[in-house]
Formats: structure tokens, sequence, C-alpha cells
């Protein structure tokens, strides 16, 4: 990924948050036909010094089989994004421009469909996306979880390289960031207004004075 150095998320703490904050992600893999990508839910855990992602796609979804393949793999992380336009800007010679987070997990992947294995992925993105869902599931007969558990693959991907990105206007003035995040705060889409979120909690535009 291209990052000019104003741009670039330094700390690997602050990447892996914004990776948590953004879990459905994109997972793409090399094949003899191209690029291959799929869009899932991952959970994301550090262990020790490895960060790991697991997830699952459909049994039916061929993803799975370019994993065993090629266990090389690409993660794309993607938060708010909007566009800028140049009249939040001081200077008349200004050219419109992007605002987003991104962060790319590169990493080597192994696949699984052991159903205890399987479980554990569950166990892991229920709490994240619907943790009374946990109380449903057990409800359903054995026979039934264990039909939905032979329809999908399971995968974990240890992560070799991460890089982030926070292109939030940093290279604007003070003033300017403000005007931009007036402009997006207003944005009834909280995936524009969410940029505005982001810039604030990177510290950017002009600061309140404490009372």
């Amino acid at each position: 990924m291209y990052i000019p150095e104003h741009f670039r998320v330094r700390h690997h703490a602050d990447a892996v948050a914004f990776m948590r904050s953004n879990p459905f992600a994109i997972l793409i893999s090399s094949t003899a036909d191209g690029p291959f990508a799929s869009h899932v839910p991952l959970a994301i855990q550090e262990e020790g010094e490895r960060l790991i992602l697991r997830g699952h796609v459909a049994k039916a979804n061929p993803h799975w089989q370019h994993l065993e393949r090629d266990p090389r793999c690409l993660t794309v992380f993607h938060g708010a994004h909007a566009y800028i336009s140049p009249a939040n800007y001081t200077i008349h010679e200004s050219v419109p421009t992007w605002n987003y987070g991104a962060a790319h997990a590169y990493g080597d992947a192994r696949t699984f469909s052991a159903p205890e294995e399987l479980l554990g992925v569950l166990h892991e993105l229920i709490p994240m996306f619907e943790p009374s869902y946990a109380e449903r599931w057990a409800s359903l007969s054995e026979s039934y979880r264990e039909s939905m558990l032979g329809h999908i693959v399971g995968f974990e991907i240890t992560v070799t390289s991460l890089e982030a990105k926070l292109k939030l206007s940093q290279n604007r003035t003070r003033e300017e960031q403000q005007n931009v995040i007036v402009s997006l705060s207003a944005a009834k889409d909280t995936v524009v207004s969410g940029v505005a979120d982001l810039m604030r909690a990177q510290g950017l535009g002009i600061k309140k004075e404490q009372k």
C-alpha cells in the first residue's frame, strides 16, 4: 500500500485497534486465474507476539481451496471514508481528495474443518457481533448444529506483515482540518461522518479551549 509518511500509522497497537473496529474485511488470494477475494468477518487475536486472524467461509466458496494451494494471502480492513471538497481549504488552487482509513495484513493461512476448531471460531465471533445469540446457538439441536458446521470451512491467518494508513488531512492546516470535520459531521451517512470522528480521535482540527 502506498503510504506517505504523514498518513502512516506508526504504532502496532493503533493498527490492531483499527482492525478490531472494522472487522468485516476483504480476504484476497492469488490464483492461476488471477486475484480471488471474499468478504468475511474476522476475529483478531494477539497471542504472545503473534497476530492471528480467524474466520470461515462457506464450503461452496472455493477460497478455502485457494488458501490450501497457496497459504499466502492479504487481508484488507477498511473503515470510514469520505470525499473531501476543496471548498474546505483556504487556498483557492486546491483539488478534491478522499479521506479514509485502511490496514493491510499479509500472512500465511491454514484451513480446518474439524468441528471443535470451527466451534472455536464461532465462540470468538459470536461475542463480537451478538453475544445473546450464544444462548440460542446452544439451544439448537445437535443435528442442526452439526449440519451447519458441515457447510463451512475455517481458516486461521498468521500475520507476517502489517501496515496501516489513516489519510485524514494531516497535511492541511488546523483551520482546514476543522472545516473538514464540520463539513463531514453534518452528513447523515455514518460512513462519512465517521471520518470526522476518526479525525477528532487523532487530535486533528482546532481543539476547544478548556474552561
